[in-house]
């Protein structure tokens, strides 16, 4: 049986927005095809510049990334991304399904699709195939039956949802959510981690995060990001691990039965 391929490779790579204050300092990490991870650290220790590394969104200025097993500028559309933060005009008329299928925008159609299906992407927004991958991303986020709600009448855990199934309508191989859980109520959280951990049997799932409680139930790692960068699964992350990592102790839930079976990774300094 062969080993999973890494879709993510960063080596001895620095970067700074200000080249006396480096934000991130020799890091090396490979994450390999159908992993579920967490990016774990204490603010301003890098772990949203870590992610835009990754995206292609910034460029290192000593050191190699590559995503795909190509340049992430070029490789990114292959990869879905939620950011912390999406502001929107509440009272703006835009229903549930419009919303997701605006992930759809620069789908083309295969080369091999009937002639006129590749007509259709061509001189229109959206195709039936595009609304095919939009229900059935919303099915997958458990929103059957809101496709025409408007999207600023969700509530906050049922509008993350739909920015994550708009995420997922291309059928990115990879998916990175920046704190996806902020202002959700427990039961909003533990649905949306439930309905990742299914995700994850499709495409590799990257989640930064602080809510290291939950996180570690349905991680198998995490990628601890301090200016430097190391990788441990979840079992391992003990109270000095912790502490360590923010300098101060925080909630955490141990899972050993999700080790990772590659066991403990120390990427150096």
């Amino acid at each position: 049986m062969s080993s999973p391929s890494p879709i993510i490779e960063i080596t001895s790579c620095d970067f700074a927005y200000q080249p006396s204050d480096p934000v991130l300092e020799d890091v090396n990490l490979t994450v390999d095809e159908g992993e579920f991870a967490s990016i774990i650290g204490p603010n301003g220790g890098g772990k949203t510049t870590l992610v835009r590394l990754i995206l292609g969104l910034l460029t290192p200025r000593r050191g190699n990334v590559s995503l795909f097993g190509g340049d992430p500028a070029r490789t990114r559309l292959a990869a879905g991304y939620v950011p912390q933060q999406i502001h929107s005009d509440r009272l703006f008329p835009i229903s549930v399904q419009e919303v997701v299928l605006t992930g759809r925008l620069g789908h083309k159609a295969p080369k091999n699709a009937p002639w006129g299906e590749r007509v259709r992407r061509a001189l229109f927004r959206y195709t039936d195939a595009d609304a095919e991958a939009a229900r059935g991303a919303l099915a997958r986020m458990g929103l059957s039956g809101l496709e025409q709600k408007a999207f600023g009448d969700l509530s906050g855990g049922e509008r993350q949802r739909t920015l994550i199934a708009r995420a997922i309508a291309s059928s990115p191989r990879l998916l990175i959510l920046d704190e996806p859980t902020n202002n959700m109520d427990p039961q909003g959280t533990e649905l949306l981690y439930s309905l990742l951990e299914e995700e994850n049997r499709r495409m590799t799932i990257l989640i930064v995060s602080h809510d290291l409680g939950v996180v570690s139930r349905y991680v198998r790692s995490a990628i601890c990001v301090n200016r430097h960068v190391l990788v441990h699964p979840t079992s391992q992350l003990d109270g000095t691990a912790i502490r360590e990592l923010y300098g101060s102790d925080q909630l955490l839930v141990r899972h050993d039965h999700r080790c990772h079976e590659a066991g403990h990774q120390h990427l150096p300094e």
